[in-house]
């Protein structure tokens, strides 16, 4: 591969916890730890003139809160406000805790707002026996349900308190920071109304989980919405990121700083296609999503990793019945079976 086609990292050490490294002028990247497979999360911190502005707060952990108290008293600055990328735990987590310590506002959208308290509060189609009905028509086996159904409601645990208000941010708000103005780039698929932030002066794309450098990200379909076409919207979704500079530095969530928006764009559109290759050679005979979790990941999952898993079959799988490339067909069991169109 010719290295301008490839991805470069010009922040190649994270930082440690509790400290922070500036990648460009008044913007600060933090690492904070997971209690996952998937280890840490990146947070940033935008000065804003007297005060600072926040970029997603990680999971609702008292280390977490621990770190916080001591880079805020080091920053030395009021927060002005706390912006999340969306409501998963490790970026809307401790957003209520950092708010009633700062006084700062939460901004996000209202698609991200309405989904976190959907979980939180466990509302139809968002609820562990909702997903574990899904799951089952879609073939998972028992022994998985019930560790799913032990391991419970696992967003309380990471989100200890959700926003009673917030102010709604929408695609292609500006916001302005630190005498910079961040657009508002919606993004859908991984999550209901995913919010990057572009700022063009500066160069920089904070993309959340859309666009992560080493792995891919997981693209679920909800009990809510059993036949939603969640993978079509996500790469409709990074499609959009195109059209910015190639020079463009991109704060992800996950991994580290990266140039190559274009590279890695291709890299994700072709992974998943490869992946949607894979279950339509392994559909020549009807198959549950349950079924094919091994040929999409093959190796052991926990707990936690299957359910990520089975939302990500699904979506895959509903993804190519849209493309009319596989049909649906019912079982005696009633489980929700996949079948290639090319065969009768």
């Amino acid at each position: 591969m010719h290295p301008e086609h490839a991805l470069t990292y010009p922040h190649p050490t994270p930082p440690d916890l509790g400290a922070w490294i500036t990648l460009a002028p008044g913007v600060r990247w933090l690492r904070m730890p997971l209690p996952f497979a998937l280890d840490h999360i990146n947070l940033w911190l935008l000065d804003d003139g007297e005060a600072v502005t926040i970029v997603d707060t990680g999971f609702g952990l008292p280390e977490i809160q621990a770190a916080w108290i001591d880079i805020l008293d080091r920053v030395d600055r009021p927060v002005s406000r706390i912006i999340v990328t969306h409501c998963h735990p490790d970026h809307l987590g401790l957003a209520q805790w950092l708010s009633d310590r700062t006084g700062a506002p939460i901004l996000m959208t209202q698609g991200e707002y309405l989904g976190g308290h959907a979980l939180w509060a466990q509302l139809p189609g968002y609820n562990v026996p909702d997903m574990l009905t899904h799951f089952r028509r879609h073939g998972l086996d028992e022994t998985r349900l019930a560790a799913l159904d032990t391991r419970g409601n696992g967003y309380r645990r990471g989100v200890p308190s959700m926003p009673g208000a917030y102010q709604r941010l929408m695609d292609g708000d500006r916001i302005e920071i630190g005498g910079h103005a961040w657009e508002v780039i919606a993004g859908y698929g991984h999550s209901p109304e995913h919010a990057a932030l572009h700022c063009a002066t500066l160069g920089i794309l904070i993309s959340g989980d859309m666009l992560l450098p080493r792995i891919s990200t997981n693209v679920s379909v909800f009990a809510a919405t059993p036949h939603d076409n969640s993978l079509g919207r996500f790469l409709d979704s990074i499609a959009r990121f195109r059209g910015l500079p190639s020079s463009t530095l991109v704060l992800p969530s996950h991994g580290k700083p990266f140039k190559g928006i274009a590279h890695r764009i291709d890299e994700l559109t072709a992974h998943h296609r490869e992946r949607c290759d894979a279950l339509l050679a392994a559909c020549n005979t009807p198959k549950t999503a349950g079924e094919l979790l091994s040929t999409l990941f093959p190796r052991e999952l926990d707990t936690h990793q299957v359910m990520f898993a089975m939302g990500e079959a699904i979506a895959h799988l509903n993804y190519l019945v849209q493309g009319r490339e596989l049909r649906e067909v019912a079982g005696e069991d009633n489980a929700a079976r996949y079948i290639s169109t090319a065969l009768p």
